[in-house]
């Protein structure tokens, strides 16, 4: 997970999947994993509005 950016499409290598953001979500760190992506967590927002 990049430490410093947020990743707003993701595809899978192994079946192809392309996941993108949930609706309210900055990124797919933030919509499927189990904490929020690390900008969220260290500055309340994510970098996705820069």
């Amino acid at each position: 997970m990049p430490v410093d950016a947020c990743v707003v499409c993701y595809e899978c290598s192994a079946c192809g999947a392309r996941l993108s953001p949930r609706a309210g979500d900055c990124c797919v760190f933030c919509s499927y994993g189990d904490v929020p992506c690390p900008p969220v967590q260290a500055q309340g927002k994510c970098c996705a509005g820069r």
